[in-house]
């Protein structure tokens, strides 16, 4: 077997709360150093080294999982105005392509944007905002070119089909939802927010159509550093709305977008613990807070006296229900909920109490996605729904007759028969006595005989909970025999807001524990055993399988840690990195010697110690703002240096890219190959 590389230690000494550790790998933080970018292409030699042998098979998976791509593909247009909007994608291209067609779908097509045309001589390519002017004459997008998600802004004359001169740096577009970017009703203003040195969104800006951006109005600056800063239009159009953002805490102001150069208006000051956000109909506001109401409620606030004093409660806070989010429309109001683990859909009149019901869904374990929605007076309301067998499908409600349409449903070019597959949901025994949720997807008649290889998939952090959705390219896993589940854990929100805060600060090693219980119980029940049981995360998640990995070293057969979280001590404790100061209200200030202690408790960094470890697939993005490549290339050199197993430990770095990995679809779908390859050659027979 060929030698792994060895990081050279370079002692760095730190002290907190009259407590000294010493940091070997701590220099790798020096992205200027030579022997960092020596040590990182090193550790990626060693890692394709040592993965040669199962080339073979990543093609043959990557093959699969393009097969169930649809590569000439169109989404389901949606209208706007007297347009309708959708994208397409063509066969060998990476990105979609943005297009619009005139009051008929038999209307010539107009391209508004090519992403390929954007990514040309980039191996990098991600849109942040993507923002249609009022009068649909303009689009106002923003594009991330190298995965740090500082995003350069454009604003294109689509009637003349050419860039202005516009070309804004440093703006914070979220590359999630693209967003980020807001039009005044007069078509030619734009509000934008950018960044500060720390990659945190803090300023708000007014930009007027030719004008030097170098004088664009600064309106708000964010000076708190545990608030992040947004801009949005509420759906009615008629307000701009900048939200301040905390974990614990938000803050409005809001602005009559037909008078664009007003100023921001205070909806309600911001109270540490009262989280509100709003949305505007008529001669009101709809707010949704978690004040009194641990699973939030539904007030409303007349337009002009917006003031906590002024509001009224028109849905109280229910034990069972967790209140998500809402989408107003001019003749109905939208609630997204959450009970019994499964999402639900409240619609009624436009007051909120009016002929409300709830949309009736076909399987007993499913989710749904939530979409804009643009058009504000519709009396359709689309989401996306999907089950762990049901391929995701674009739904057009109608909320007037009740009446489901399926508009578009994801094809599997290549074939699929969902009668194949069986899902369910079982739950697993926590520490304390709780019921943890797992969903499980398996081929039909698969024995428990403790023989099956099995990935247990987690995230259990910030409230996000894992919903029970199609994946075709999981189906790879599944057909070989794999056991697939995800573990709906403490700190996600599955069971409501109290699931969330009992796995978070003080609570956070619930989270851990919640996993191991999954684990066991998927030995416990014959799906699987130790040596083919799998784990994985992402993130957050990367924090959860490393901390049950050092907790539990002993559980599991592999580990994929994916821009994992796991120098949480160090990272919390320095304020200049992105995010830190923000998530003080997630894991909690190590400057308290409470939180501290707690979270040495089960940093994963610091935890590591002598032992015999599983498998392990470890990545990380070099230009990743939200984890740092030196978290994972840390927590690499660290576990070589005190593994005393002779198992696997690889760390594969994307030069080009950050925390979402791969831009193009085609590279992503490559990157998922590597990863499966990686659990089937250490688990499972390579043959489905």
């Amino acid at each position: 077997m060929p030698s792994h590389p060895i990081a050279p230690k370079h002692p760095h000494t730190i002290t907190q709360h009259g407590q000294t550790r010493v940091d070997n790998y701590f220099w790798l933080r020096e992205r200027e150093n030579p022997q960092t970018m020596e040590y990182l292409r090193a550790e990626d030699d060693y890692q394709q080294e040592m993965t040669g042998h199962t080339l073979a098979l990543q093609e043959t998976l990557f093959k699969e999982m393009k097969a169930r791509i649809k590569e000439d593909d169109t989404s389901a247009p949606e209208k706007l105005d007297d347009y309708f909007y959708y994208s397409r994608t063509q066969a060998g291209q990476q990105y979609p392509i943005f297009c619009r067609k005139y009051r008929s779908l038999d209307a010539a097509e107009e391209i508004l944007l090519d992403q390929n045309a954007l990514a040309e001589g980039r191996s990098f390519c991600r849109l942040g905002a993507y923002q249609i002017s009022p009068d649909h004459t303009k689009l106002a997008y923003s594009v991330d070119e190298d995965g740090s998600e500082k995003c350069v802004l454009y604003v294109k004359d689509l009637a003349e089909n050419r860039l202005l001169s516009e070309k804004i740096i440093n703006t914070s577009g979220d590359v999630y939802d693209h967003t980020g970017i807001a039009w005044a009703s007069d078509n030619q203003t734009l509000y934008y927010v950018t960044l500060d040195p720390s990659l945190r969104p803090d300023k708000l800006y007014r930009h007027h159509l030719g004008q030097d951006p170098a004088n664009d109005q600064l309106l708000y600056h964010e000076a708190d550093e545990q608030f992040f800063l947004f801009v949005s239009k509420s759906r009615s159009q008629a307000y701009i709305m900048a939200f301040s953002y905390a974990y614990a805490a938000g803050e409005w102001r809001i602005l009559p977008a037909d008078q664009p150069d007003a100023d921001f208006t205070l909806f309600q000051p911001r109270q540490r613990g009262m989280e509100y956000f709003i949305e505007h109909h008529g001669q009101h506001f709809f707010v949704r807070t978690n004040l009194e109401a641990q699973n939030f409620r539904l007030m409303k606030a007349p337009i002009h006296a917006t003031g906590l004093e002024n509001w009224q409660e028109i849905i109280p806070h229910r034990a069972e229900t967790l209140l998500e989010d809402m989408q107003t429309f001019e003749n109905h109001l939208v609630l997204y909920e959450r009970r019994d683990g499964l999402r639900q859909i409240r619609i009624s009149g436009a007051d909120g109490l009016s002929q409300a019901r709830n949309i009736s869904f076909p399987e007993p374990v499913y989710t749904y996605y939530q979409s804009g929605n643009p058009e504000f007076d519709s009396r359709l309301l689309r989401f996306y729904y999907t089950s762990l067998v049901t391929p995701k499908s674009v739904i057009d409600f109608d909320m007037e007759k009740d009446a489901w349409q399926v508009v578009k449903q994801d094809e599997i070019p290549s074939g699929y028969d969902p009668t194949l597959f069986t899902c369910e949901r079982q739950f697993a025994t926590a520490e304390d006595g709780t019921r943890v949720p797992i969903s499980l997807l398996y081929k039909k008649g698969l024995p428990r005989n403790g023989q099956n290889p099995a990935l247990l998939y987690g995230y259990g952090s910030y409230g996000f909970s894992q919903e029970p959705a199609f994946n075709a390219s999981r189906l790879s896993l599944v057909e070989r025999g794999f056991v697939f589940a995800i573990a709906h854990i403490r700190g996600g929100s599955e069971m409501g807001r109290a699931w969330y805060e009992n796995g978070k600060m003080l609570n956070k090693r619930n989270t851990f524990t919640d996993f191991i219980a999954c684990a066991e119980h998927l030995i416990g029940e014959g799906y699987t055993s130790t040596p083919k049981l799998a784990i994985m995360g992402r993130s957050a998640g990367g924090l959860l399988v490393g901390a049950a990995m050092t907790m539990r070293p002993d559980l599991f057969g592999a580990v994929i840690a994916a821009v994992p979280f796991v120098d949480v001590v160090n990272t919390m404790s320095d304020p200049s990195i992105p995010l830190t100061t923000m998530e003080y209200d997630q894991w909690g200030n190590p400057d308290d010697r409470e939180y501290f202690d707690y979270l040495m408790s089960y940093s994963p960094y610091d935890k590591l110690r002598a032992t015999e470890y599983p498998d392990i697939l470890i990545s990380t993005g070099l230009n990743d703002p939200r984890v740092a490549y030196w978290e994972p290339a840390k927590f690499t050199a660290k576990l070589r240096e005190l593994n005393t197993s002779d198992k696997l430990i690889l760390l594969k770095t994307n030069f080009e890219a950050g925390h979402a990995g791969a831009s193009g679809r085609y590279d992503y779908l490559k990157e998922v190959a590597f990863e499966y390859a990686f659990l089937i050659d250490r688990l499972a027979d390579p043959n489905p």
